[in-house]
């Protein structure tokens, strides 16, 4: 019987530590900076970015969030949506390569947008919206190099380039493929704001992804509760 009983207790340790890394590892993927949705159609108009800034930190809040837009592929008719509780500060830059639009050659463009003021405390995320009037048409992916400030001191500065799976500190990157450029039909969220329907679909990926990995944790707990019963099984076979 103490036989079967530290078999128990060996298996459940096994299926605690690999659930905890299921979770861990889930936790890790979430922890940087991205942007939503994560594509547009090349040339879309009038549409709606959302940069959503997680605090990965257990023991200082993000007093203070940097997006820098690229000047070489510009995002034309940049506006912020005010968010509570954060001042937002709006940058531009001449461009040296003007842009030519319907509406006339655009020759500035937003290259900075800097909130502070408000707070992201431990275990706690912010939406950041940021509506154009024009995405560009002669790139393949935006990069949104961006810098996190903590109320430490500490910066997170998520910048590299490549993909997340190749960085440790990836920048929020938006991919532009070909297609209609024209917006998605907005749809109300519950706080009255709007956001684009491709946005609705990034989110709805990404509780789907979190689903996922629930399903994982629980696949993993039953494999191991399983190896548990095997062992107990053989343990009492041997003795017989």
């Amino acid at each position: 019987m103490s036989r079967n009983r530290t078999t128990l207790r060996r298996a459940a340790t096994v299926t605690a530590l690999a659930a905890a890394g299921v979770l861990a590892a889930a936790g890790i993927a979430s922890a940087h900076v991205t942007v939503h949705p994560e594509s547009y159609a090349k040339g879309a108009t009038d549409g709606l970015l959302t940069f959503r800034v997680p605090n990965e930190e257990d023991s200082a809040s993000t007093t203070k969030v940097q997006v820098f837009l690229p000047t070489d592929h510009p995002v034309l008719g940049v506006l912020v949506h005010p968010r509570d509780g954060w001042t937002a500060k709006v940058t531009t830059t001449k461009l040296k390569t003007p842009v030519k639009t319907d509406d006339g050659t655009i020759s500035e463009a937003v290259s900075e947008i800097t909130w502070t003021g408000g707070k992201i405390g431990a275990g706690e995320y912010e939406d950041f919206d940021v509506a154009f009037g024009q995405l560009p048409g002669d790139a393949d992916e935006l990069s949104f190099k961006t810098l996190q400030t903590y109320s430490d001191g500490k910066v997170a500065r998520w910048i590299e380039q490549g993909g997340e799976e190749e960085s440790e500190n990836p920048a929020p990157v938006l991919k532009l493929t070909a297609g209609d450029s024209e917006t998605s039909t907005t749809s109300a969220t519950k706080d009255g704001d709007t956001k684009s329907g491709s946005s609705q679909a990034a989110s709805d990926s990404s509780d789907s992804t979190a689903r996922g990995l629930g399903i994982a944790g629980l696949i993993v707990g039953v494999l191991g509760l399983a190896a548990a019963a095997f062992a107990i099984v053989r343990g009492r076979s041997a003795r017989s």
